[in-house]
């Protein structure tokens, strides 16, 4: 790259520096970069910060990966090298949420490796060339784009100083302008954004004077702004946050520019802390309020600055100073990294391609329109590029068969050529966060389904990443690889739509828990769902892996939103006031409340949400419920993974059997409606349902297990459970085997029936229901059967591990906990004393 004053990155050939900037102004240190988790780490503990920065980094630490892992020779396949760089990828995505640079350069680059992938004759070292050839030119890119911002940005900035019948206000036409954090080239690969206007004005002889602000807490304005600004020779002045508004109020400031980490759809743009207060108050003095960021800080699939993660720093940020507290104890801190300001507060948004449109009605900015004018000269020219994936257009019936038709290798399932008009398309999707069509037609069908950047059934405002289709997608292929007979096949998996199409599960297939909800029964199933747990779970933990390959699997399926969405819907709405919740009112009124005032029950689920955030066991499917398996006479498929994480054993089998004791005590509020006794068949079979899928599951585990460090003397076990201590030829090996078999499989068990309780009662009082009790319609009977399932998840969650040793105990009391409110047996079999087995 072209000599500069200030290098934030440094870079040659697979050799990444970054300048410490933690240390600066005293020290000027730069820290080699070996691998992207070194990237990832130095990216989170801000030693590079600036969102365009962080993108070039995030790309150049995929270089100095691929090549110093051999330059594609290191991959045994095309497909390894692609999984690699997605995988890498979407690792360092999650360093720094907010920004959305670094997000941008994993598509282009992931679109760049499947490009090349699919040239005639593509190898693993093809591949890796031309994704490094691409990282590498983000530097230029970057500089180039900055200095076409700072020439806009100059012309945009004078401009509106003159419209305000300011132009020769100073000596020689010349403007003060008040910036904020650092967006100069250690923000940057070189030149800076809202910086390099300051520059470009300084270099056209315009500028008087530049205000920094210090940025509180972190000081990048004090610390990085200000060094910039004296090292390049520029008039300019520091001063405190909170003085701008007096320094504007005496007329010092002409304009104020600031850099961005995420502009939206609205122009509503996140920034440095107290970025929102300097357009506050530069509005109120009638001075022109800019931000100046590359297109790839612009994200139009977000609609308002409302729907922008925020960043929250370490509260040590201002309790110390260098490492010694300040402050007193025990002041609660709140410490957010950014702000959003209003986009119409915002004069312009300058780009390297030059201003966006703005509504001169609203103020709001035309960022969609203008993104997608931008894409449409970059197709015709040759030139388009993917944006991130937050920027997913939904498809209707008519896209879908535009999506299919387009591509041969998918059609053929459907039909031939031509055949397109006698396709049928239905929307099928019943589940809470996706969309799911079934397409038929002369050759058969498809499923196709995508993930739009938000949860289905709440809408916009609440916003989940699109890279859940991704995981479904590799989760859903690696199930197919380790139990095919109960796993669909994917036959695509496009990021740029979120679109996953695969095997079309047509009639008989039917929903399991339609089939329940019916009165229906399925004998195999509980069978099945244990042989696919089993087969999934041990070869997805490290009883079955190598350590290294094991953590490798954790960063390719990390899985934060959904992990969130999970941890607030499980493990805290339902014992809490919270908007979402919902319930049979007003009969369960004062159950719900119950609840929330439950000592015992918070503690229970504290110490099951701990278990959630940190065990990791194996690859999880994450949600599998009766929504989440098809059957037929003969057969059961799993599907719908996209909550897969690696995360804690015990999860999978724990909401089957959840969702199988949801029907059991929703059966009574049928037979309300259908008569007496119609439903004690199926209970029945729900309760064995429960026991086949326990004990399969734990017996195939276990065998998975004993034949893994029998297989090859112990050499091919897991690096949990290696052959030269439980072999065959250890001392005490089978012994000791078997000891930690029995011990495992109690520990397993007594996790289940805690899961298993948190989840029945998030069906009954959190946001999302399932049919079993909501097509009750008598509300009443349905209150009735919700209460007496509501009570036995309470207990589960509190006193199922220290009272069921099995899951025939488990069963019994279940039977017994109907009983309680006179309800007849099913069998002679059942117990007729609920209290005797502890459910109260």
């Amino acid at each position: 790259m072209p000599e500069n004053k200030l290098q934030a990155i440094k870079y040659a050939d697979g050799q990444l520096q970054l300048l410490d900037q933690r240390l600066l102004p005293y020290e000027t240190v730069y820290l080699d970069v070996p691998d992207p988790k070194a990237a990832w780490q130095q990216i989170k503990d801000m030693v590079v910060r600036g969102a365009p920065a962080i993108g070039v980094t995030g790309a150049l630490a995929l270089a100095v990966h691929l090549i110093s892992g051999g330059r594609g020779k290191q991959y045994a396949s095309v497909q390894a090298c692609l999984d690699d760089v997605a995988s890498t990828m979407d690792c360092l995505v999650t360093s720094r949420p907010t920004a959305v640079n670094l997000a941008d350069s994993a598509v282009k680059l992931k679109a760049v490796a499947a490009e090349a992938a699919a040239q005639q004759g593509a190898t693993a070292e093809t591949v890796t060339a031309a994704v490094v050839a691409a990282a590498e030119a983000t530097l230029e890119q970057d500089i180039a784009a900055n200095k076409a911002i700072g020439a806009a940005g100059a012309a945009a900035l004078l401009s509106a100083v003159a419209a305000r019948g300011k132009a020769n206000a100073r000596p020689g036409g010349k403007v003060t302008v008040l910036t904020h954090c650092n967006t100069g080239s250690l923000a940057t690969a070189g030149y800076g954004t809202a910086l390099g206007v300051v520059r470009a004005l300084h270099e056209q002889g315009r500028l008087e004077r530049c205000y920094a602000c210090e940025t509180r807490p972190y000081n990048q304005g004090a610390r990085l702004t200000a060094f910039e600004l004296v090292h390049d020779g520029l008039p300019a002045t520091l001063l405190v946050d909170s003085a701008a508004a007096a320094l504007m109020a005496q007329g010092k400031v002409d304009a104020v520019v600031v850099g961005a980490d995420r502009v939206v759809a609205n122009g509503d743009t996140a920034n440095k802390i107290g970025t929102f207060s300097h357009a506050v108050a530069a509005a109120a003095h009638g001075i022109p309020f800019f931000v100046a960021a590359p297109t790839t800080t612009l994200d139009a699939g977000l609609a308002t600055g409302e729907e922008i993660e925020i960043e929250q720093r370490p509260a040590e940020e201002i309790t110390h100073f260098k490492g010694q507290r300040v402050v007193v104890e025990g002041i609660d801190v709140w410490n957010p990294c950014f702000d959003v300001t209003p986009g119409r507060l915002v004069e312009g948004i300058i780009t390297e391609e030059g201003l966006v449109p703005r509504d001169s009605g609203s103020g709001s900015h035309k960022v969609a329109a203008f993104m997608a004018a931008r894409q449409q000269a970059q197709a015709a020219n040759g030139t388009a590029v993917p944006r991130p994936t937050s920027s997913v257009s939904a498809l209707d019936a008519a896209g879908v068969v535009a999506f299919l038709a387009g591509r041969p290798q998918l059609a053929k399932h459907v039909g031939p050529a031509g055949s397109e008009g006698s396709w049928d398309v239905k929307e099928v999707g019943d589940g809470n966060i996706n969309f799911v069509y079934i397409v038929t037609g002369p050759s058969g069908g498809v499923c196709v389904k995508q993930a739009l950047p938000y949860v289905r059934c709440v809408g916009e405002g609440w916003p989940l990443s699109c890279d859940r289709a991704r995981i479904e997608a590799e989760a859903l292929a690696l199930e197919h690889k380790l139990c095919p007979q109960h796993t669909p096949q994917v036959y695509l998996y496009e990021p740029a739509s979120s679109v996953i199409v695969m095997q079309l599960l047509g009639p008989p297939n039917v929903i399991l828990r339609h089939a329940i909800v019916q009165g229906g029964t399925c004998p195999h199933v509980g069978r099945h769902t244990g042989e696919f747990m089993a087969a999934t779970l041990f070869s997805t933990s490290l009883l079955a892996m190598d350590s290294r390959s094991f953590r490798q699997m954790q960063v390719r399926f990390t899985n934060p939103d959904l992990c969130a969405l999970t941890e607030q819907v499980i493990f805290a709405d339902p014992y809490a006031q919270a908007a979402i919740n919902r319930w049979t009112a007003p009969q369960l009124d004062e159950a719900a409340a119950g609840l929330r005032a439950d000592t015992e029950a918070k503690a229970a689920i504290s110490v099951l949400k701990r278990k959630f955030c940190c065990s990791a066991d194996a690859l999880i499917h994450g949600d599998l419920h009766t929504g989440s398996i098809m059957v037929t006479a003969d057969s059961s498929v799993m599907i719908d993974p996209e909550f897969a994480f690696v995360g804690p054993i015990a999860f999978d089998p724990a909401k089957i059997i959840a969702e199988l004791l949801i029907p059991y005590f929703a059966a009574d509020g049928h037979e309300a409606a259908q008569g007496a006794g119609s439903r004690a068949g199926q209970r029945v079979w729900l309760l064995q349902c429960i026991i086949d899928v326990w004990e399969t599951f734990s017996s195939r585990f276990l065998e998975l297990w004993s034949a893994k460090v029998a297989a090859d003397g112990g050499a091919a076990a897991g690096d949990l459970s290696p052959g030269a201590l439980l072999g065959a030829a250890a001392d005490n090996g089978p012994a000791a085997l078997a000891s930690c078999q029995q011990a495992f499989v109690a520990g397993l068990w007594a996790d289940v029936l805690g899961f298993a309780g948190a989840f029945i009662i998030r069906r009954l009082v959190g946001i999302a229901h399932t049919a079993d009790m909501d097509s009750i319609a008598d509300a009443d009977v349905r209150a009735a059967c919700e209460l007496r399932a509501l009570r036995f998840g309470r207990h589960l969650l509190v006193q199922g591990a220290a009272t069921y040793k099995g899951v025939r105990e488990l069963t019994a009391a279940a039977a017994a906990a109907r009983q309680v409110d006179g309800l007849p047996a099913d069998t002679a079999a059942e117990a007729p004393a609920a209290a005797a087995l502890g459910v109260q």
